[in-house]
Parts: structure tokens; C-alpha cells; sequence
């Protein structure tokens, strides 16, 4: 496994020299044109409703877009350090503000979040009633529940009763999302003026993912190269992800990310901070043995998971007294629909299949897991506690195969914190196997997936080098 001490990770490094810069305006102005050039490109990318239609021709977008991504955080490298962060945060803008140009394209996510949000303005819990039971009728209006079969002919409508469908997905199922999640839904509700649908639910997740890159930047300021910030603020998964489909992973990020910082030197601060990540969805919880690095002392382990456990139950109280139902909602339900307690459904754990019975998916994905969590909180660097988190969260990704390309947005900030930009290649194809899996098949997530593992080892081992020198004893001392 590849080590996590300090200076392991790979930076965006500058070039140095004794002399002056000759040329730091057009080392500064590449870097920028990229970012236009990707901006103008995004733009179509979301404007271009192929999801159904042409999965192949939006594929080639998504491959547009990563490219000149890829090209501009390289003509980072030579930017002069004075201009690293102003751009940096002027592209996030430029890049989040592209996905506002059309209402979501490959995700009716959002549509549960204003319904959500409009329920609980109501007064009733998210949590009791689906969206289709008749006790909500009063709720309804055309946007969200269209009539008619004209009206309804649309793929991604599903139906509601004879005569009426819904832009809610899975209407016959209660919600999966936690307090935290909730509570902004309804915070976003209550700011939205009338007839606003989902612009101000996009508009607030461009917000967030600008205030992630603001936080990044924070962080590796003090504790790395500010240009790996780059890494989330111009990524092309941001605007489309985060953004257009206005997925609340975004606010589980930025919070994922400020607890990250603050833990390094405040665990109880981070732990609770921790605690209102997973509130706001469950997948930061992978994020918590990057948190306990180095830890030896039962007490320190503590100071981080109590806060963390009682800030999770803190913002469920209110959720449990009053609701009727389990506000644990769907997600049983959820986890199997999607193939994670059958492994041999739905392109789950295929790296593992490749090469195991389906039947040892499940048992395998707890013995890596495990072994890699045992390794990150022993060998881990407390000074870098996003370096485990990523190694864990990386792992867990690969494991499980996760055919949803927003799953990614945690990793892809926990690569900027950390550097290691081989990680994005698991990112690009959770979206491979979401997109151009449509068009190509099943088999495409697998081969991504492959791919994706194979380019973590390769910069493992073109890392190698540069680690044990790091490592060797009296390296860069006076």
C-alpha cells in the first residue's frame, strides 16, 4: 500500500529557477484560456439534453470537457505563485456558473428535494408519506405531478395514478436523505421565491461548490500546494454534478471538507463536523478512519466519534419526535435496489467478479476494507488526515463499483486536498458507467473500473521514486 506520510502526496509544482520570470503573464494567461475554452464547453455539454437520446454523443462531451480540464490544472504547474489562488477561485466561479444554464439533464434527484422541502413547509415529515400517497394531494401542482398522456410521455415522468405522473423519482417510496439534507431542503424552500422550481436549489449547490473551493484553498494554504485546489474547483463533474443535477452530496462535501481541516487540530470541532457530513449523507462516514491517523490512545479515538455520534443524533431528534414512520425511509430498500446485498446485480463489485465468485464479493469487500482502514489508522499521518481518507474512500469505490457518477464529488475533493491525481480516473468512470454505459453497455463501468485501477497503480509506482527519497533519513535537512 502506498505510504501516507507527510510529503507522499504528488504536488502541482512550480518551476523554480534563480532568475526572474521572463514570461509570467502568458504563464498565467494559457492556464486561463483553457479555462474559457472548457467553460464554452461545459456549457454546451449541459445545454445538450442526450441522456436518453444520444448517450454516445454526450459521452464525447464529457471526454471534451475532462480533456481540457486535464490541460489547464497542467498549465497551472507554471503559473507564478502570486496568481495560483486568484484563479484558482476564478475558475471555480466560471465553472459552477455553467451549470446554471439548464435545468438538470441526467438526474431527477432534485425534484425529490423541492417536494421534500415543500412538505416539511407544510408541516409534515418527509419521512411519513411517499410522495404518491393520496394524504399529500393538497401538494401537488402541475410542475411536479403533470396530467394527462401528453403530459406524461416524457421518460423520465414516472406515474402516479391513471392520468397523472410525476417528476419525483420513485414516488411509491418514502425519502432516503438524512436530517441534515432535509433541513437544507427546507431552508432552500423557504428562500425560493414562487415558481422558482429547481434554479434555486441548482443556484444554492453552485454556492457550495464554490465555498468548497474557497475551503480548499483555506486548508492547502497552510498545509499543501493551493494549485491541487484546482482539482475540485475547474473539475468537470462539479458543474455538471454538483451544479446542474444540484445533488446535496455538494453540502456533504464542504462539510466533509471543514471537518477534515479542523480535526487536525481540534478532533471535537471535527468530529462534530463529521457528525453534519454524514447527517447530510451517509457516505462521509467512510471519511472518519482517515480522521483517527495515527491515533494510539482510545481517548483521542473518542474525542473524535462521540461528538461525531452525538451530532448525528442531535439533528435526528427533532425527525424521530415527529414523525410517524422510520426516518431511516427507503434506504434499506435503497441498498438493495441498487445491488449492493446481491452482487451479482447491477454492475456491483465487477472488478471482484472479474476474477471471484459472485458469492465472495461481499466477504471480500469487508476483508480489504478492513485491512485498509486497520492500515490507515496506524500508519496514517495525523497531520494529513484527507491522505487516509482518500485511500480509504479510493478503495471502497474501486471494491463496490458504484454506477452513480455524483457518488464521486467526495473523492474528487479529497484529491484536491491530498494531490494524488491518479484518484479522478475512478471519478471519470463512475460517470463512464452512468453515461456511456447507456449506449455501450454494462460492461462499461468494468472496463472503466479497470482502467481506474489500473492508473491508481501506475502512479503508485511512478510515485515510488520520489516517496523514498522523501523518506530516506536527513532528506532536506540543513
Amino acid at each position: 500500500m502506498q505510504s501516507l506520510r507527510p510529503g507522499a502526496g504528488p504536488r502541482i509544482g512550480t518551476r523554480t529557477g534563480t532568475g526572474p520570470n521572463p514570461r509570467p503573464r502568458s504563464r498565467t494567461a494559457v492556464p486561463a484560456v483553457l479555462l474559457a475554452a472548457l467553460a464554452a464547453v461545459l456549457v454546451c455539454t449541459v445545454r445538450k439534453d442526450g441522456y436518453f437520446t444520444d448517450p454516445a454523443g454526450l459521452s464525447w462531451w464529457y471526454a471534451a470537457c475532462w480533456a481540457l480540464f486535464a490541460a489547464a490544472v497542467w498549465a497551472l504547474r507554471a503559473v507564478p505563485a502570486r496568481h495560483v489562488v486568484p484563479l484558482v477561485l476564478a475558475g471555480s466561479v466560471v465553472v459552477a456558473a455553467t451549470g446554471l444554464v439548464a435545468a438538470p439533464r441526467t438526474s431527477t434527484d432534485s425534484f425529490r428535494y423541492a417536494w421534500d422541502g415543500r412538505v416539511q413547509a407544510a408541516g409534515i415529515s418527509p419521512y411519513d408519506h411517499a410522495p404518491a400517497d393520496p394524504e399529500l394531494l393538497a401538494l401537488r401542482d402541475r410542475w411536479l405531478f403533470p396530467q394527462g398522456a401528453a403530459a406524461c410521455a416524457g421518460p423520465d415522468l414516472a406515474p402516479v395514478s391513471p392520468g397523472v405522473c410525476t417528476r419525483i423519482n420513485r414516488p411509491q417510496v418514502h425519502t432516503v436523505y438524512p436530517p441534515v439534507a432535509e433541513g437544507y431542503f427546507l431552508l432552500v424552500h423557504g428562500l425560493s421565491p414562487d415558481g422558482g422550481h429547481l434554479g434555486p436549489l441548482q443556484a444554492g449547490a453552485a454556492l457550495l461548490s464554490v465555498a468548497t473551493a474557497g475551503a480548499l484553498v483555506l486548508i492547502l494554504r497552510r498545509r499543501g500546494d493551493p494549485r491541487t485546489a484546482a482539482y475540485w474547483a475547474w473539475c468537470p463533474a462539479v458543474p455538471v454534478e454538483a451544479v446542474n443535477n444540484a445533488h446535496v452530496d455538494v453540502l456533504a462535501v464542504l462539510l466533509s471538507v471543514a471537518a477534515l481541516g479542523v480535526v487536525v487540530r481540534h478532533r471535537a470541532a471535527g468530529g462534530a463536523l463529521f457528525g453534519l457530513a454524514v447527517a447530510a449523507k451517509l457516505l462521509p462516514a467512510v471519511l472518519l478512519p482517515g480522521a483517527l491517523s495515527g491515533v494510539r490512545r482510545i481517548r483521542d479515538a473518542a474525542a473524535v466519534l462521540l461528538p461525531a455520534a452525538a451530532v448525528v443524533g442531535l439533528v435526528y431528534l427533532p425527525y424521530v419526535l415527529g414523525s410517524h414512520s422510520s426516518v431511516l425511509g427507503y434506504l434499506g430498500g435503497y441498498a438493495e435496489e441498487e445491488g449492493y446485498e446481491d452482487a451479482s446485480a447491477r454492475g456491483r463489485y465487477a472488478l471482484l467478479r472479474l476474477v471471484f465468485p459472485d458469492s465472495w464479493a461481499l466477504p471480500l469487500v469487508a476483508l480489504v476494507m478492513a485491512a485498509v482502514v486497520a492500515y490507515v489508522i496506524r500508519r496514517g499521518d495525523p497531520e494529513r488526515p484527507w491522505s487516509g481518507a482518500l485511500l480509504v474512500t479510493g478503495s471502497a469505490f474501486l471494491l463496490m463499483t458504484p454506477g452513480y457518477s455524483w457518488y464521486a464529488l467526495l473523492l474528487i475533493a479529497l484529491v484536491a486536498l491530498d494531490g494524488r491525481w491518479e484518484w479522478l480516473a475512478t471519478a471519470l468512470a463512475g460517470a463512464a458507467a452512468y453515461v456511456t454505459g447507456r449506449a455501450l453497455g454494462e460492461a462499461t463501468g468494468t472496463v472503466a473500473y479497470g482502467l481506474a485501477a489500473a492508473a491508481v497503480l501506475a502512479g503508485q509506482m511512478l510515485r515510488r521514486p520520489q516517496t523514498r527519497r522523501a523518506e530516506a533519513p536527513g532528506v532536506g535537512r540543513g
